[in-house]
């Protein structure tokens, strides 16, 4: 006699700061039948992940942390990942969320029921599906190492090392290091590998603005008073809010503050680069802003050293002894760190989902992904996206805006399993007229106006950034509208619940 298993009231697929923090706010509404299916053995995400010498957030540590889940003792102004993975272990543990993760469950496709309302959610190595009346993606965009499509990457005789995927037990000490790439990771790593390794030479594609980064250790005192008064918390990250919040007039739009962003850049360049032909190697030919600034005292001051070397030609291909770039010459090398990012899904789907009437996701979204602000897809109901389409900040904190996003997800969830809805569908003629005008605000921005970056698609499409302050995206998440939504309902008991739904199925 086969046993019919009852369908999750949600799955949460992933268990990094997203999942773990719709997981908090999901228990303190009381929901408890949930399960995070996280594909590794460990939560944590990026920051389980990323645990290359040097890895730090470029973000306050008060302002890259849940409001929600204060934490008074980090050590520094920028934590590294160690402490921010340890924040998000505490997270598991204080709030009682460990027994709701089941680990080593890839999630490898979605598929919607519609006559069941349900969603099929495919999990590798399992031969019966799980269902689910809602589905929250929670992955992120960074949780997918990315290799460089380089001719000859496989023929290298070294070791091969991503920034995401760091080998620890390899001995990089009186070796040859090749690094390849210059963006938010190598310049963390760069600096430590100079201290070790026999000598390091930095494959530069483009350079970016560099702006200094003061990290001061925080003292017992504040602690203390953070503990006693968490009030004074607040306000401190209220403070490192708000002062992102101007730095958006200056990276987000070409304004008279960009060049005063530029300005402190090449001051900076200026006083920690003395000769002029590398500060030319090392100064950016678009706008601040275009591509992510980069933030670090000690980047330049490695490049000088006597064991590391800045290469500006092009790489033809890797051969077994090194790195051939265009000029002809080979550059010989023990080991080489890729530093070269993740497979951000700007177009297509991160798993294959399919949703109503056989549609698929990953068609959908072949010339660019969108969403309605960045949460929800028509076509697709009752599943949701943390860090969906168009929520990149390029000024601020990614917390902020990714804990807006799990205040309104839960919203929505919590309305549909009050209402004992079948499905809540976002309108498609609300996120279409939504996502003109994101593309339209986009026009304007820096990000558009002309360097390559990986916030594009190949042929210019912007799915990943949000074109406006913190505040106008976190005021655009704070009222679930059912306006919205094409709302079906599963058990309707009362009339003024039909009087309050725009629409049924």
């Amino acid at each position: 006699m086969s046993t019919v298993v009852k369908p999750l009231d949600v799955a949460v697929i992933g268990a990094g700061f997203a999942g773990i923090g719709i997981a908090l706010r999901l228990r303190q509404r009381g929901v408890s039948d949930f399960a995070i299916l996280e594909r590794d053995t460990r939560v944590g995400g990026t920051w389980r992940d990323n645990t290359y010498p040097g890895a730090a957030c470029d973000i306050p540590s008060r302002l890259y942390s849940y409001s929600f889940a204060p934490n008074p003792d980090w050590s520094k102004t920028y934590s590294g990942s160690g402490e921010i993975l340890d924040y998000i272990e505490n997270m598991v543990d204080s709030y009682g969320i460990r027994p709701f993760i089941r680990f080593g469950q890839n999630v490898t496709g979605l598929e919607f029921d519609e006559a069941e309302g349900l969603w099929s959610i495919t999990i590798e190595g399992r031969d019966k599906q799980l269902r689910a009346r809602t589905v929250i993606v929670a992955s992120g965009p960074l949780s997918n190492a990315s290799f460089p499509a380089i001719p000859g990457i496989d023929d290298f005789a070294g070791k091969k090392v991503h920034s995401a995927r760091w080998d620890h037990d390899y001995d990089y000490a009186g070796k040859k290091v090749s690094v390849v790439g210059t963006g938010a990771s190598a310049v963390q790593i760069v600096p430590e590998m100079v201290k070790t390794a026999a000598s390091v030479k930095v494959h530069q594609r483009t350079p970016g603005w560099v702006l200094p980064r003061v990290n001061r250790e925080t003292s017992g005192l504040a602690k203390k008073l953070y503990q006693r008064f968490p009030v004074t918390q607040s306000l401190a990250r209220g403070a490192w809010f708000w002062g992102h919040e101007t730095v958006a007039l200056g990276v987000v739009w070409e304004s008279p503050l960009t060049r005063v962003v530029e300005r402190v850049a090449k001051l900076h360049l200026r006083a920690q680069v003395r000769d002029p032909w590398l500060r030319r190697q090392l100064t950016p030919d678009f706008r601040a802003g275009c591509k992510r600034l980069l933030m670090s005292s000690d980047y330049y001051p490695a490049l000088q050293a006597d064991n590391c070397q800045l290469n500006n030609w092009p790489i033809v291909k890797i051969v077994p002894e090194g790195i051939l770039t265009a000029e002809g010459v080979v550059h010989r090398a023990d080991c080489i760190v890729f530093a070269t990012g993740f497979e951000v899904s700007k177009s297509g789907a991160p798993i294959p989902i399919t949703g109503r009437g056989g549609r698929t996701l990953d068609d959908e979204w072949s010339r660019g992904s969108y969403a309605f602000k960045s949460v929800a897809v028509a076509g697709y109901p009752n599943l949701f996206f943390t860090f969906g389409p168009n929520s990149g900040p390029g000024h601020n904190s990614a917390l902020v805006y990714m804990e807006a996003q799990i205040e309104y997800i839960a919203e929505a969830i919590g309305l549909l399993l009050r209402r004992d809805l079948r499905t809540l569908e976002v309108d498609k003629q609300r996120q279409d007229a939504y996502n003109v005008e994101m593309q339209r605000r986009l026009a304007s921005t820096t990000w558009n106006s002309g360097c390559s970056s990986w916030y594009l698609t190949e042929d210019g499409f912007n799915a990943t950034m949000y074109p406006g302050f913190g505040t106008q995206f976190v005021r655009q998440l704070d009222e679930l509208d059912l306006d919205d939504y094409v709302v079906t309902a599963r058990v309707v008991t009362e009339i003024g619940d039909i009087n309050r739904m725009p629409a049924f199925g």
